[in-house]
This record gives C-alpha cells, sequence and structure tokens, in this order.
C-alpha cells in the first residue's frame, strides 16, 4: 500500500463539562488528527496527546513536530506492506509512542478496510458489543460527585472511576459507597501519591473497590509492587506501561494485578495486541481506557475492546457524554447493559463528518 500524502490538522472542540484530575482541569480539546491518502482514499486516525506535559511528556506541538519532522518523512511516497514494515521504519525514532499511534492505526484501518473486514474483526476480536463505564472527574463537592454518579448510573453505565486526589480520597469514596453500596467501583489517582501513602492508601480495601489506578509516579515499577503487597485492593497501572516490556516487567515484578491498555498511549494496535496476550498468559485482566478521544479514537478503541482478554468494562463512553456533536457518524451511543455496539463497516467503521472537521481545524499542513 503507498502512502501518498498525509494531513496533519489539530481541531478545536469543547466538552460539555470541564473534566478535572490530580492534573488541572480542562474544557477545550485540541485534537490532533492525521489523514492518510492510499491508494486515492483517505484514512483517518488520532493522536491523544495532551495540550500540556501533564499525563505524558508528549504534548499536541511535540507530536505535531515529530509528525512533520520524522515520522511522515519516513514512509510518504513509500509502499508500506503491512504494520510490521511500518514499526521497522519508525524504530529510529525513539519514544513518542503517541505520534506513531495515530499513524499506526490509521494505516492497520487502511488494511482492514483493503481485506473488506471490520477493524475489530481484522484486529482478532471477539464480541460485537463491549462493555462500557464511565470516568468522572473531581467535583466542587461531595454532593456534587454523588448527584453526577447518579445521573450517569440513570443512563446505564456498569462502571463508575472517579477520580482521586490527597483530599479528595477515602472519605470521598466512603460517601460513594453509602450512597451506591453495590456499584462496580474504580478509583484512578494518576500518579497523585507515593509510596509513604500507603497506609492511607490501604484504608480503600474496606470499600471493595475494582481496583486502584495508577496510585504512584509513572514508571515506578518497583514502589508499586511494594504498594501492591501492602493492599488488597487490585492495582492496575496506566501511565506506567508503555510497552510490552513494561507489561512484562510490571507482571513479574507484582507491580499490578490489571492493566489499562490505551492503543494511543503505547504506539497503536499492534503494541496494545502485545500487551494485552502478555496480560492474558498471565492471568490478567485488561481493559480499554480514554483520552477524551473524538469517534476516530473512539472508534479505534472499541475495536480494540472486543480482544478476548478485554474482561472488563472500559472508559469508552458514549459520543454525548463528552460532545454537542462528534465528527464521526454514526456516534457512539451508550446501548443496552451498558455496552457500545461495534460498528460493522469495514476498516474504521464510521464515517468522518469532513464539513464538520473543516469548521473545528484551526492549524493544517498537507505533506507529499
Amino acid at each position: 500500500m503507498k502512502i501518498q500524502a498525509v494531513e496533519l490538522r489539530v481541531l478545536k472542540m469543547r466538552l460539555l463539562q470541564p473534566f478535572r484530575t490530580s492534573f488541572g482541569v480542562q474544557q477545550d480539546r485540541y485534537p490532533l488528527l492525521v489523514r492518510l491518502e492510499i491508494d486515492g482514499r483517505s484514512q483517518w486516525g488520532e493522536c491523544v496527546a495532551g495540550e500540556g506535559p501533564w499525563y505524558s511528556y508528549e504534548t499536541v506541538e511535540t507530536a505535531w513536530q515529530i509528525l512533520k519532522g520524522y515520522l511522515v518523512p519516513a514512509i510518504i511516497g513509500r509502499e508500506v506492506a503491512d504494520v510490521d514494515a511500518l514499526e521497522t521504519l519508525f524504530a529510529p525514532v525513539r519514544g513518542h509512542h503517541m505520534a506513531k499511534a495515530c499513524i499506526e492505526m490509521a494505516f492497520t484501518g487502511a488494511l482492514a478496510e483493503h481485506a473488506r473486514k471490520p477493524l475489530a474483526t481484522f484486529l482478532g476480536g471477539v464480541r460485537d458489543r463491549v462493555e462500557t463505564g464511565v470516568s468522572i472527574g473531581i467535583q466542587a463537592t461531595v454532593d456534587e460527585l454523588l448527584d453526577n454518579i447518579g445521573a450517569q448510573l440513570a443512563q446505564g453505565y456498569r462502571r463508575i472511576k472517579v477520580k482521586i486526589e490527597p483530599g479528595w480520597d477515602v472519605t470521598t469514596i466512603a460517601a460513594i459507597r453509602q450512597r451506591y453500596p453495590e456499584i462496580t467501583l474504580m478509583a484512578d489517582a494518576n500518579c497523585a501519591y507515593t509510596l509513604d501513602d500507603a497506609a492511607h492508601l490501604a484504608q480503600l480495601d474496606q470499600f471493595g473497590l475494582l481496583m486502584l489506578e495508577q496510585p504512584l509516579t509513572a514508571g515506578d515499577l518497583v514502589d508499586h509492587a511494594a504498594l501492591q503487597r501492602q493492599l488488597r485492593t487490585p492495582i492496575c497501572l496506566d501511565e506506567s506501561i508503555e510497552s510490552a516490556r513494561e507489561a512484562r516487567q510490571a507482571l513479574e515484578l507484582g507491580s499490578c494485578r490489571v492493566i489499562n491498555i490505551k492503543p494511543g498511549r503505547v504506539g497503536g494496535f499492534a503494541e496494545s495486541r502485545r500487551i494485552h496476550d502478555l496480560a492474558s498468559k498471565a492471568s490478567a485482566p485488561v481493559w480499554c481506557g480514554g483520552m477524551l478521544e473524538t469517534g476516530i479514537g473512539r472508534a479505534c478503541n472499541v475495536a480494540l475492546a472486543t480482544l478476548p482478554n478485554f474482561r472488563l468494562p472500559g472508559d469508552i463512553s458514549a459520543s454525548d457524554r463528552y460532545w454537542a456533536e462528534d465528527i464521526v457518524e454514526p456516534p457512539f451511543v451508550l446501548q443496552r447493559g451498558g455496552t457500545i455496539a461495534v460498528p460493522t463497516r469495514w476498516g474504521l467503521g464510521v464515517r468522518v463528518k469532513v464539513d464538520l472537521v473543516e469548521r473545528l481545524t484551526v492549524r493544517r499542513e498537507l505533506l507529499r
């Protein structure tokens, strides 16, 4: 398959509600999209990098520069047979998994379309719908949080994830459990704690959490292993897992019992599958997290979550959870049993609303 041109775009989109984590508050999102021209057809991908270097060292600006300066020149005008060949071309560039992932996922969508298969089927998926939960940011008050949880449960979400930080953790979770004693509940710390907080975090054991996600610094597998030995609650790693190598080390060290796989974080579908397979052999379940994606990134997450070891509900919420209007059609809709249907069209499975993308674009460059 010959990649004839690559277009980069940054959009400006406003979230329906501000989203607060231990990193800060976000209201506007600036998604970075790529469009590959392959054999006369457009294939879209989405980079999940944020506007600042808080979740990751990668940002929208660094990803743009890496794409334009290194990754796109490595592939443009070339015949690329498969994802292995694409990864070989990208290998000289260290890191920058988010920049690599948006091209890899767009290219994989092209391969699926060429094979006349839906993306999920092409990846080896085994489901026609995926279970989904919802991620709720830090709220102004506990009462506001409780009301928000009630609203999400009423919509049908099957698992509630709440963001925590020092001062918004044990008493907050206790209040949730008092109001909603039976719900499937987990907490996400986004690296807000240190190993010195182990005794404090151990208080969360009494609440029967599904997991505690990324409590300590990203990449610190040794301290996570020490913390896991002091907790009954399973630790899930997110930011710490950027490749199959880290996944293997984390599982061998006992740093976690669950892994959150975000294809945009680890370099794309191929590396996601490697992590999935390692975790499966270790009997560790995985699930698919979210990065406030548009429908393009959401379509990729849905397809990945159909693989067999995605045994826990992901953060693949419906389009209207975040956007007044998504940039794909049909939008993703929460269906019976708190699930999202898997697209059945060939390739990505959804159609990009190019006219809306044009209106939202604040930066664009076409590379030939």
